[in-house]
């Protein structure tokens, strides 16, 4: 009963953490129709520069926030000045869908080697701002600690707020419509391109937030996330890219598949259940388990 026990509340933990991610690339993906393959890299950055935060503060709420801010910044920036330029300068054939998604694999091999640069390649560790020592559960010590707690607290708070953001203002009514129908968007006065800069700074945000809670129970590394955006990645095809309820369940499909997996039959299945569960979904339903029905054409 107590290994059970563990096993849900450490799927819905290590599942909010993927929600995350998940979350920041259905956010790109539904403003640009692109897989940002660099959100791992902008994860791992703004990390980093909560790292430098608190080595000079000593206060991890302090560089929680920084990384928040940092990866909206980033991620704004990498929008206004790598992604805008590129989708205007191609225009018409299939190298409209596959430069942008090889131009951020390209960005995330850049934000990795100045990583390197700058703080080397050596593993650095952030120490949980709570204990994370496993609770006591009928006289047996759970591999579930308070900061899992915390971190599915804070999770589950990001969640509420976003859906309140998408669905209660104007801001997500012009995320949603700039999304949907661009065009339509912009004759309603609309400034599609600034709306979407908002989206991918959302998404980094969220990113950054990600890397923080996720590193604590790791190593931190230039290429720390890239298991997190595998992760992310088929969490987000589960869930149906277009939806954002979808993201975050698709990220709790996988989070029980993986700590229920591992939990009863071994440790090494981590990767091939990940890659299971997306077979089966892809072939009962191929555009996502949340994904929008289409109507038919006449």
């Amino acid at each position: 009963m107590n290994q059970f026990i563990t096993a849900v509340l450490t799927s819905l933990s290590s599942g909010a953490i993927y929600a995350l991610m998940s979350l920041s690339l259905v956010l790109v993906w539904r403003s640009t129709r692109v897989v940002n393959f660099a959100q791992a890299g902008q994860a791992v950055l703004t990390t980093y520069i909560g790292y430098a935060v608190i080595q000079k503060t000593g206060s991890y709420w302090i560089a929680l926030l920084v990384a928040v801010v940092s990866g909206a910044v980033i991620g704004a920036i990498i929008d206004r000045f790598f992604m805008r330029p590129i989708f205007k300068r191609i225009t018409s054939g299939p190298i409209v869908m596959i430069a942008p998604v090889v131009a951020t694999l390209g960005l995330l091999g850049i934000i990795q080697a100045i990583i390197g640069f700058v703080w080397g390649l050596t593993n650095q560790s952030i120490e949980t701002p709570v204990s994370n020592a496993g609770l006591s559960l009928n006289g047996t010590v759970v591999a579930f600690s308070l900061y899992n707690a915390l971190v599915l607290v804070i999770v589950t708070l990001v969640m509420v707020l976003l859906t309140l953001l998408f669905q209660k203002t104007n801001i997500g009514l012009a995320l949603r419509a700039s999304a949907y129908s661009p065009e339509i968007a912009k004759l309603s006065g609309i400034k599609v391109d600034a709306v979407r800069t908002l989206g991918w700074a959302i998404a980094g945000a969220a990113s950054g937030l990600a890397g923080m809670l996720y590193i604590p129970n790791t190593y931190l590394y230039p290429n720390a996330m890239d298991v997190l955006l595998v992760f992310g990645f088929i969490a987000a095809v589960i869930g149906g890219l277009e939806s954002m309820a979808g993201a975050v369940a698709g990220a709790m499909v996988l989070g029980f598949a993986i700590n229920f997996s591992t939990s009863y039959i071994s440790t090494k299945l981590v990767f091939p259940t990940a890659f299971v569960v997306l077979i089966l979904v892809l072939l009962v339903k191929p555009s996502g388990l949340f994904a929008a029905k289409k109507g038919r054409s006449a």
